[in-house]
């Protein structure tokens, strides 16, 4: 085996994502002399190819490249490309960039491509153990890991950790079907509801690849209307693979998927199904026999043949940013699959991104919406209690339930169940103006502001600047409000207010996914929301301060994304439906869930975060370690021109005992974060400046850790 100095880099500096043709040639051979391998200790090797080009799963920056080992006689009909083997990495080679040794064990790696000669002029080290002869990693699968890892500024084999399952032999052994005929052509069913849907559906199915942003109507629809976009593509003859947040959307959509095909057409690839049964779906997909998927995060990697359709649902819920290095999220992996791959892309949702915003305006996708009139049959009655009102109201002060809210619950008891949305424990509040309640900024860099020290000084979150002499610029107040509302015992005062009522709860490690067609009051935490057979018949949403007050850029947002999806599982108005939500209706998030128009909510959020520099329209990093080490990384990384660093400023400590939160320091230990902000078309520079600097300093074996994070879902 080479040392590091001497092997040439093989590809792996990558292109940006945005070239995949290139990046599909980042292991074409080098224009170099060449030298034939020598026998391995007197082995034959084999006679024709006898270097085997291996990605090794060392999973550190510094040695994200391929290696040259020489393929034994006996090694040859298996050792193919894709395939897994053991290889012994380091095995008396120096490694003169860090004056170390790495030592001699076995690890595992895949063989990228077969040569004739190698770029290295000394004796290669031979292949180890072909482990299995399931070529494993295909090229267009290898060229969207690179892809990913150039992005997320991360190694090639950290994200193939994420994108090939563990291997289960007694599944490989397995003869698995061939694949089925191409379903027929489905009538548009529920897509009729929406203006362009028949014609999105008629695209998939003549072979095109349309690009949609869709913003599902309320009700347990939208699983059918994905369903059908899926046999619209097979009807095609290509395949399609669905993303879902959680494994009860997944349920859904492959009891969808099992009506609209038939048993046995499709895979569910999820954590729950087990490594055995997990490994066969996912070589289901890979040999062929079957075109369409459905599963959780880790299925955007899913090697669907002849791909025509990716799908994601729901893209604001956190669980599709994944928590392992290098953080990819399922709707960036799956951009990048439908441009290099030229295949159909469907973003659905019950609300609107502000990143699914900007693929409309960039026009990378067109909106499929239905028409306002329609969308209103369907929407259940929304009315609002705020701060005014519950400072008037007795039963509010006594039970932490408005009269209105009371009103609402009991009325709608007599027609079936009432959900109860109370925000889970843990939430922090951001600060804001006390008269009208516009989040407090930085005028530096419009980060959210902090009481920090004894005094309560205020300074930036996103800069550490002080702000002695702030003020409201919306309405000139100098006063400012946090506010937390506990929700530790809803469910007794509610069984107090209802004794003849049963009370069931969802959240923490008891999730309901559905419950009965009767009188009850479900209390429930955000994303935890059971369905209810037939619609709720009301929906009380408490403590609305407590989400709007988060301190993060996405609070609003994120506010409304849960008001809409609780509120989109209560009947239309027309049967009876009604929400009720605690928050003062002159807030934006509030005035959306009113009108139900999450679309304009997000329009106008792009257009502040385009006026102050923020992402989606900006670029971002988070980088984070502790202190000292944190400021040797900013010193000698060599940033793109139009950089600018925010911070760094002191992260929360993570109380002892407590587990470790994504990306987040240690618990006990006190790091700093910096935010790297760049404009648009700078992002590849970007991580391709922080992914070489942290390389460089693990290759000099430079002590604590450094975190980097591309596009961070909080920045508060």
């Amino acid at each position: 085996m080479s040392s590091e100095d001497e092997q040439p880099a093989g590809g792996t500096d990558g292109a940006p994502p945005e070239q995949l043709a290139l990046i599909r040639e980042s292991v074409r051979k080098a224009k170099v002399p060449r030298a034939k391998p020598r026998t391995w200790r007197g082995a034959p090797l084999a006679k024709e190819l006898p270097v085997a080009r291996v990605l090794v799963d060392k999973g550190v920056l510094h040695l994200d490249r391929y290696f040259d080992y020489a393929v034994p006689e006996e090694l040859d009909e298996q050792a193919q490309p894709g395939v897994r083997v053991r290889v012994r990495f380091g095995a008396g080679a120096h490694n003169v960039r860090d004056g170390r040794r790495e030592g001699g064990g076995l690890r595992d790696g895949y063989i990228v491509e077969r040569l004739a000669e190698s770029d290295y002029q000394g004796p290669l080290a031979a292949l180890a153990q072909v482990v299995s002869p399931e070529p494993v990693l295909d090229p267009d699968l290898l060229a969207l890991a690179r892809a990913v890892a150039d992005r997320y500024a991360g190694s090639l084999a950290d994200v193939l950790q994420l994108a090939i399952p563990p291997r289960h032999a007694r599944a490989e052994s397995r003869t698995l079907p061939p694949p089925p005929p191409p379903p027929s052509t489905p009538d548009p069913g529920p897509w009729q509801r929406y203006e362009h849907g028949p014609r999105f559906l008629e695209a998939l199915a003549s072979g095109r690849s349309p690009r949609a942003v869709w913003t599902a109507l309320p009700g347990p629809q939208w699983a059918q209307e994905i369903a059908l976009a899926v046999r619209a593509t097979l009807a095609s003859g290509r395949g399609a693979l669905v993303v879902v947040p959680s494994g009860r959307s997944a349920a859904r959509v492959d009891a969808a998927l099992t009506e609209a095909l038939g048993e046995g057409q499709h895979a569910l690839l999820t954590a729950d199904a087990g490594q055995e049964r997990r490994y066969l779906e996912w070589l289901a997909v890979r040999r062929g026999s079957v075109r369409a998927v459905v599963g959780t995060r880790a299925a955007m990697f899913a090697p669907v043949r002849d791909l025509g359709l990716v799908v994601i649902w729901d893209d604001g819920d956190s669980s599709h940013s994944d928590d392992n290095a290098p953080f990819p999220h399922v709707r960036e992996v799956l951009e990048l699959r439908a441009a290099g791959g030229k295949c159909g892309f469907l973003l659905g949702s019950w609300t609107c991104t502000v990143e699914a915003a900007q693929l409309v305006r960039s026009e990378w996708a067109v909106p499929l919406t239905a028409e306002r009139e329609r969308a209103r049959r369907l929407t259940p009655l929304v009315r609002t209690v705020g701060d005014g009102d519950l400072a008037r109201d007795e039963a509010a002060r006594a039970a932490r339930l408005p009269s209105l809210a009371w009103q609402a619950a009991r009325e709608g008891l007599r027609h079936g169940p009432v959900l109860v949305q109370v925000p889970r424990r843990g939430y922090v509040p951001r600060l804001a103006c006390d008269r009208c309640r516009e989040p407090a900024r930085c005028r530096h860099c419009a980060g959210p502001l902090e009481a920090s020290g004894g005094g309560g000084a205020l300074c930036c979150a996103w800069c550490g600047q002080d702000s002695p002499d702030w003020h409201c610029p919306e309405c000139g107040g100098f006063r400012l409000r946090a506010q937390v509302v506990g929700a530790r015992r809803t469910a007794e005062e509610l069984g107090r207010a209802f004794p003849a009522v049963p009370v069931r709860t969802s959240g923490r490690e008891h999730v309901l996914d559905t419950v009965p067609d009767a009188p009850a009051l479900v209390v429930s935490t955000p994303g935890a929301e059971p369905v209810a057979e037939g619609g709720y018949a009301a929906a009380l949403l408490l403590d609305g301060w407590a989400m709007l007050g988060r301190a993060d850029l996405r609070s609003g947002e994120e506010a409304l994304r849960r008001w809409i999806t609780a509120s989109a599982l209560v009947r239309p108005q027309e049967a009876g439906g009604t929400v009720v939500i605690v928050a003062e209706a002159t807030l934006r998030p509030v005035q959306a869930l009113v009108r139900w128009d999450p679309v304009g909510f997000a329009v106008r959020e792009l257009a502040e975060r385009a006026e102050l520099g923020f992402p989606p329209v900006s670029r971002m990093a988070s980088v984070s370690g502790p202190p000292d080490a944190l400021a040797e990384f900013l010193a000698g990384v060599e940033l793109p021109g139009d950089a600018e660093v925010l911070g760094p400023v002191p992260l929360p400590v993570t109380p002892a005992g407590r587990p470790r939160r994504p990306g987040g320091p240690p618990p006990g230990e006190q790091w700093d974060r910096a935010l790297v902000r760049v404009p648009p078309g700078t992002g590849a520079a970007l991580a391709a400046s922080l992914k070489s600097a942290r390389a460089a300093r693990m290759a000099r074996g430079g002590g604590e850790p450094v975190l980097v994070r591309i596009d961070p879902l909080d920045i508060g």
